[in-house]
This record gives structure tokens, C-alpha cells and sequence, in this order.
């Protein structure tokens, strides 16, 4: 119950100076929102004075010559005060626009550019659905939040300040109710928001954010549930997930409706205590009719602007706790970042050197690797095979710098990797992937993807060394037919060329497969082969390989069994080696693939 007590103000004291660094990125315009609004503000404070002046002229008698000129000067000044209240208004509105589109931009735009930096396993470990809903979500509460702070409760707190003092210097006692009702009815509203409707909203924003990631759960992987046939199935899921998002969200409004009518008991004593005070000033003939004029006139703005008020901190904590998550991304550690001195790689050879390294994987006792080393000379062709969980996909992760090494080092042309930028370290390496993610775009697009400048002629170029341009060109619009989610479109040997299509354009010198022929059909296997042997001509090349058929024609093997190469050689002198390891694997494969073809 404490960390609850202590976590309900943090929202809004992290909340609200983020939104305010912003603020000063655009100074002059935040200087023209708040003069603006302010101004329009102070102009409508002295509207009441003036009404008074007016009244007490006009019972004065049309005869009086000095009650008319009061009178004509008190109308001017409430029709220029009325005008220059507008004009200012004007300029606020038009500022405001513009300010606050800016500032959700560059808000949205910042969280993007952290979410696309954060570590591998935030990515595995965070809904993608979900982290949309946040940062949509948190973008159009900054509206909100922009719209509340600067055109309502400013002015309202001028307003209540302002008509306290006015009122005060003729007649304290009713400066004083207006202080202490203000008072009363503000941290009343605020008492119930940070402590009874907030801690709902946080939960009701939790189960939205649940609601988005359940629906891009089920739509991404729609081929499954269709394959499947587990729509209604889906359908009762996502209806548990809105059931319990109802209820939060119905309890939530349910307390921001106790909390409104609490203000209108509040509001109603107020008004009785302002207007019966203003009787009794008059009734003891300490008031003229325009005095209670003024006061009458003062406090139905002073009500106004109470009663919003209320609204106003209503939509604040709101916006408040829907940006909450949102401003939690931008603090978030990036997990992976570039030294202070980082510079950009260069990679001609692409030696690449693990030089004692030990590696731990996070909430991990024991080190998956400890003191690695090993040498994969410049241009060699390496295949890393072992069973599950022995450290090869870790070994490329570690070469891509997805994670930093425990200790020791990796160099790749004598270069430390922890000293290199990321995005210059992995422009210097292609991958293709076992399960190729292809972009919602055209196939020009996603080829280009290392090259994006890459001419018509380039692209096509790399197509056809990957055996793909046949089957693009084919297709009713060639390389500008988009390839669906994930590239849903294309069958897995079409997706695959594609990728070896953009790692062909990439022309970087190190390149890593990750089983790249792995569940295909004999005829794209053979295309993919040959394909990945011209792409491999020249490059360091690091293999991952399940099926054993893939490395036999590589230079070196390397057998990974718990984080340590416990063999290394060609597959010859592998497969040679009595009781060996690989030798199990393949034997052991070789009886496998004969099985099935007896079988066929």
C-alpha cells in the first residue's frame, strides 16, 4: 500500500517537466500561447469593474451630464476590453496550433527513434500492438495536456487570483470567501483525482494497452488462426480482454462522475456564500447596486471558471496518466549505446577475431561463454553448427554487437566493435535470416534496403544473382507490387530470395546465414544454394547450419556444444574423427533423410 501511496504523484512529476522541456525547445511561440491566453484573460478580469461603473451611472439619471459621461466611458471600456480580449485570444489560438503539433512530432518521433534502439530483448520481450497504443495514445494526450494547462487552468488561476485581490480592496470579507471557497473547491479536486480517479486510470490505461496488443497479437498472426480455424477462439480471447477493460474503464468513469458532483455541492455553497454575502454588504449600506453589480458579475465568472476548473484538472490527470507510459519509453535505457568516442568502422578484409570473451546472458548465474576465443580469418567461410542452445545464433548477435560482451573483446580488421558505431558496424554486415521479415512495401523497396539510393538497373542486378527476378517479374507489378505484412504475399523460397537479393545490393564485407534453405522445397533449395555460393564469393561468411548438408562445403566448422567450440575443422576431417561430435550429428542426419526416402 505504501508503493502505491508513493507511485500515484510521480505520474505527474514526471509528466509534467517532461512536457515542459519541450515547451522551451519553442520558446517564442510558448511566450505567444501564454501571453496570449493571459492576456485575453486579464482583459475579461476587469469586465465586471466597469459593469459596476455602468449600472451606478445609469441610476444616477439620464439628466446627471456626469453620469453620462461615466456611463460613455465605462461602455467604451468594456467594448475595447471586450475587443482587445479577442485579438489576444486570436493569438494564442493561432499559436497554439502549430506549438502543440510540433511538440507532439518531435515527442512521437523521439519515442520511435528510442523504441527502433532499444535492445533485442526489450523487442522480444514487449508487444509491438501495445507499444503503438502507448505512444499514439501518449502523443494525443500532449494535446490534451497542452490545450488544459495553457488555455484553462492558467487563465483560471488569473482569474481566481485576480478577482480575490480586486474584491478584497473594497470589501475583504468577501475577498476572503472568495480565497477560501477557491481554495476548498481546487485541492478538494485535486485530492480526489490523484487519490480516488487516478489509480483507476492507470489501470483502465493498462488494459487498453492490453486491448492493442491483444488485437495486433491475433491480425499478425492471422495466417495461424486461419490455419487453424481458431476465429471464435480469438474472438472469446479478445472478448475476455475487453470485459476486463470494461469493467476498469466503467469504474474509472463512474469516479469521475462522484468527482464532478462533489464539485457541484462545493460550487453551490460557494454561490450562497458570495451572493448572501454581497446582500448583507448592501443591505448594511456598505454596497451601491452597481457594487453588487460587480461582485454578482465577478463571481458568475469566478463560477465559470471554478466549475471548468474542475474539468480542467479532470483532463489533466487524465492526460497525465495516458502520457505516463509514453514518457516511460523515453526513459528507458537504450540498452546497447556508442561509446562516447565511437567511430565509424572500416571493414576491407572482414577478420574477425573473438579474443577471450566472455558473455552472460541477463538474470543468467552462469556465463554461456567464458574466455571464447577463436580467429575466422578474412574471406574465410565458417559454418557454426550444435545442438539448440550451444551459442551459435549468440556467436553472429555478439559479432552484430545486439549485445556487449561481459569481457574481453571482439575485432573485426583489428578493430574493436565496442568502439565502432552500430549503424557503421551493421552496414558492414548482411544477414539473411532462417525466417526472412520483409517490410509492408514493394519488392524494389525492401532489395533497396541496404541501398536505399540504389539505382533501378542495381536492383534488378541483385535480383537476378539471387535467382529472384524471374518470379518478380512475373507478378502483375513486377518489382512495385507490395508484399503484404511480413511479406505474407510470397511464398518462404520467394521471401528468401528476396533477402539474398538485398544482401547481394548491400555488398557488405561480412556476411552471416542463418539456415537460410531450412524448411524449403527441393526447388528453391537449389536456387537458394547457388545463390548463396556467388554471395559468398569474397566475403567472410559465417554460416549457420541445422541441416549438416549446408556447411560441408565451407572452409572451417565449428562445433558449439554449451558456449565452447569443442571441434573445429573441415568436414572431412570432421566426419572422420571417431566419436566425434559432428560426426553423431551427421550420421545421425544421413539415417534420417534415408528413412524418409525409403518411406516416399
Amino acid at each position: 500500500m505504501t508503493s502505491l501511496k508513493t507511485k500515484r504523484p510521480a505520474a505527474i512529476r514526471i509528466v509534467l517537466p517532461f512536457v515542459f522541456r519541450h515547451w522551451l525547445e519553442q520558446p517564442m511561440r510558448a511566450t505567444l500561447v501564454t501571453v496570449g491566453f493571459l492576456g485575453a484573460t486579464a482583459a475579461d478580469l476587469f469586465m465586471p469593474v466597469f459593469s459596476g461603473h455602468l449600472v451606478d451611472a445609469l441610476t444616477a439619471g439620464a439628466s446627471d451630464p456626469v453620469a453620462r459621461h461615466a456611463a460613455m466611458i465605462a461602455f467604451g471600456a468594456i467594448v475595447a476590453l471586450g475587443a482587445l480580449s479577442v485579438m489576444l485570444r486570436l493569438v494564442g489560438i493561432q499559436v497554439i496550433v502549430p506549438f502543440t503539433l510540433k511538440t507532439m512530432s518531435d515527442v512521437g518521433q523521439q519515442a520511435f527513434m528510442r523504441v527502433q534502439r532499444f535492445s533485442t530483448d526489450w523487442h522480444a520481450n514487449s508487444f509491438a500492438g501495445s507499444t503503438v497504443r502507448k505512444i499514439s495514445r501518449g502523443m494525443w494526450a500532449l494535446d490534451l495536456l497542452n490545450d488544459t494547462i495553457l488555455m484553462a487552468l492558467l487563465p483560471s488561476v488569473v482569474v481566481l487570483i485576480g478577482s480575490m485581490i480586486l474584491l478584497g480592496m473594497h470589501w475583504p470579507s468577501l475577498g476572503a470567501v472568495i480565497a477560501v471557497g477557491s481554495v476548498i473547491y481546487v485541492a478538494m479536486t485535486m485530492a480526489f483525482q490523484v487519490s480516488y480517479v487516478a489509480p483507476a486510470a492507470r489501470v483502465s490505461n493498462a488494459w487498453d494497452t492490453k486491448v492493442g496488443g491483444t488485437l495486433a497479437d491475433a491480425l499478425t498472426c492471422n495466417a495461424v488462426v486461419k490455419s487453424f480455424g481458431a476465429e471464435v477462439r480469438e474472438d472469446t480471447r479478445l472478448d475476455g480482454v475487453i470485459s476486463r477493460w470494461r469493467r476498469r474503464v466503467r469504474r474509472t468513469w463512474f469516479r469521475y462522475n462522484h468527482t464532478s458532483t462533489a464539485q457541484l455541492i462545493v460550487l453551490l455553497c460557494f454561490r450562497a456564500s458570495v451572493i448572501g454575502g454581497a446582500i448583507l454588504l448592501w443591505a448594511a449600506g456598505h454596497a451601491t447596486p452597481g457594487d453588487v453589480t460587480y461582485v454578482l458579475t465577478s463571481y458568475y465568472i469566478i463560477h465559470a471558471y471554478l466549475r471548468d476548473v474542475g474539468m480542467h484538472i479532470n483532463n489533466l490527470q487524465r492526460s497525465v496518466n495516458d502520457m505516463e507510459e509514453l514518457v516511460q519509453i523515453h526513459g528507458e535505457p537504450l540498452g546497447i549505446v556508442d561509446a562516447a568516442n565511437a567511430k565509424p568502422i572500416d571493414i576491407h578484409g572482414g577478420r574477425i577475431v573473438f579474443d577471450d570473451v566472455t558473455f552472460h546472458y541477463g538474470g543468467h548465474r552462469l556465463p554461456l561463454y567464458d574466455g571464447l576465443s577463436v580467429d575466422i580469418r578474412a574471406g574465410e567461410r565458417v559454418g557454426l553448427v550444435g545442438r539448440s542452445g550451444s551459442g551459435k545464433t549468440t556467436f553472429v548477435k555478439l559479432v552484430q554487437r545486439l549485445y556487449d560482451v561481459s569481457d574481453g573483446r571482439i575485432l573485426i580488421d583489428g578493430q574493436d566493435i565496442a568502439h565502432a558505431t552500430q549503424q557503421s558496424l551493421r552496414s558492414k554486415i548482411a544477414i539473411v535470416q532462417q525466417e526472412p521479415i520483409l517490410f509492408h512495401r514493394t519488392l524494389a523497396e525492401n532489395i533497396a534496403y541496404g541501398r536505399p539510393g540504389a539505382s533501378m538497373d542495381a536492383i534488378e542486378h541483385a535480383a537476378r544473382l539471387a535467382n529472384a527476378h524471374h518470379f518478380i517479374v512475373r507478378l502483375p507489378k513486377g518489382y512495385g507490387t507490395l508484399v503484404g505484412d511480413r511479406g505474407v504475399k510470397l511464398s518462404g523460397g520467394e521471401r528468401q530470395r528476396v533477402a539474398l537479393a538485398r544482401a547481394f545490393l548491400a555488398d557488405a564485407p561480412v556476411l552471416i546465414l542463418d539456415e537460410a534453405t531450412s524448411s524449403l522445397d527441393s526447388e528453391s533449395e537449389a536456387l537458394i544454394q547457388e545463390a548463396m555460393e556467388r554471395l559468398m564469393k569474397g566475403r567472410t561468411s559465417i554460416v549457420i547450419a541445422h541441416r549438416l548438408s549446408t556447411v560441408r562445403s565451407m572452409d572451417r566448422i565449428l562445433v558449439f556444444d554449451r558456449g565452447k567450440i569443442v571441434e573445429q575443422g573441415t568436414h572431412k576431417a570432421l566426419t572422420a574423427r571417431p566419436g566425434g561430435i559432428y560426426r553423431g550429428l551427421f550420421e545421425r542426419q544421413v539415417t534420417e533423410f534415408g528413412r524418409i526416402a525409403a518411406a516416399e
